[in-house]
């Protein structure tokens, strides 16, 4: 059993670019709740959070950027070369990520916690979960992967994949391991019958009631699912007149990163919003609505939704990046509780961060909305 009385904890973990994180989400789409414990890691050592100073004594000022943040590409260069260095900032960081874990799980209202930790088998966190998943793919699909998604060489990319231990190893010590080589609707398949092994009485208090029935033309809100893939294909290609052409296949592609919430009108799709949670930030990127809708009740429905489910998964922050065009009332948006800003002024790394790698490339404007003041890994 796992150290906290009433939830199953399920340890996710497995090497580079096999898709651990694609099915944490899928996992959290089923009714998990979902943590990311390296991006706890890189939270610990944030300015103003408690590993920081811990982190600048030892490794000294030069790591620091011209903003005092800790440059995590020098403090790598530093570690990764030094198993004794990597030593010293393991016995700084993990400490503190194991604090927020405890807090986190502690808090959350599912009851099916999944932890997702490179290096979950290589400490005593491991001792801490019901179950330990294992994700794994061939060496050539990693390498395929790191090349096209992060740009790799093929040198740097196998010299990443041979600096960890054999992924053999990992799944030797697994109660589920699941085999990532193919389609997203392959591995949705697959994950969704090792959920379905779960123990019952810890799946039944996850499950998520029926919405009512809705009067004809009524609006309502549902969650998407991969089975509604082409719905919402055809809905958003639909409500961008063309401007964004897309597939089933790109949709199922899409869950491997984001939900979707959608506004029915009847049985007919009149909106959508695509989101997703990283590091306790929730990111709208996709918002398309038919001209024919309420645009305020819309975006009260769609947002109100994606920040109840946000909240449920602990977040601080919530940002939407929007269009002009539906950027231009602005007291609509404070109405809303959302203010327009740039990512270089929201005062958080963590949410400066989602800010960036979130926005998209097409004009836009973001909003911020501060969901909660108690913050994981605030100074004590």
């Amino acid at each position: 059993m796992s150290r906290w009385p009433g939830k199953y904890v399920i340890g996710l973990t497995g090497n580079i670019a096999t898709g651990k994180s694609v099915v944490r989400r899928m996992l959290e789409q089923l009714g998990a709740y979902t943590i990311d414990a390296d991006m706890l890691a890189h939270r610990a050592i944030a300015k103003g959070a408690p590993g920081y100073q811990a982190v600048v004594d030892t490794f000294g000022r030069w790591i620091l950027d011209a903003n005092g943040e800790i440059n995590r590409e020098r403090l790598g260069r530093v570690v990764f070369s030094d198993p004794e260095a990597l030593k010293k900032l393991e016995a700084i960081v993990h400490p503190l990520v194991f604090q927020a874990i405890d807090v986190m799980v502690r808090r959350a209202s599912q009851p099916i916690v999944v932890i997702e930790a490179i290096k979950l088998l290589e400490t005593e966190l491991r001792l801490a979960c019901d179950a330990i998943w294992v994700i794994h793919a061939p060496t050539d699909v990693q390498l395929e992967r790191l090349m096209q998604k992060r740009q790799m060489s093929r040198e740097e990319a196998l010299q990443r994949i041979q600096a960890q231990s054999p992924q053999q190893e990992k799944i030797a010590q697994a109660h589920v391991a699941i085999e990532n080589r193919g389609s997203y609707e392959e591995l949705w398949k697959e994950v969704s019958r090792h959920w379905q092994a779960i123990p019952a009485t810890s799946r039944k208090s996850g499950a998520t009631p029926p919405p009512p029935a809705a009067a004809a033309g009524e609006l309502t809100i549902i969650r998407g699912r991969p089975r509604d893939a082409s719905r919402i294909a055809e809905a958003i290609t639909r409500l961008s007149e063309g401007r964004r052409q897309v597939s089933a296949e790109d949709i199922m592609a899409a869950f491997g990163d984001k939900a979707f919430v959608l506004l029915q009108q009847g049985e007919r799709i009149a909106g959508i919003a695509g989101w997703q949670v990283e590091n306790l930030v929730a990111r709208t990127t996709d918002v398309y609505l038919e001209k024919t809708v309420d645009v305020q009740k819309a975006l009260e429905m769609l947002l109100g939704e994606i920040e109840r489910a946000s909240r449920e998964l602990q977040c601080e922050a919530s940002l939407v990046f929007i269009s002009p065009s539906l950027a231009q009332n602005l007291a609509l948006w404070k109405g809303l509780g959302y203010e327009p800003r740039l990512p270089e002024t929201l005062g958080v790394q963590a949410w400066e961060e989602a800010a960036l790698e979130s926005r998209p490339k097409e004009p836009h404007v973001m909003f911020f909305k501060q969901l909660r003041q108690d913050r994981v890994l605030r100074p004590i």
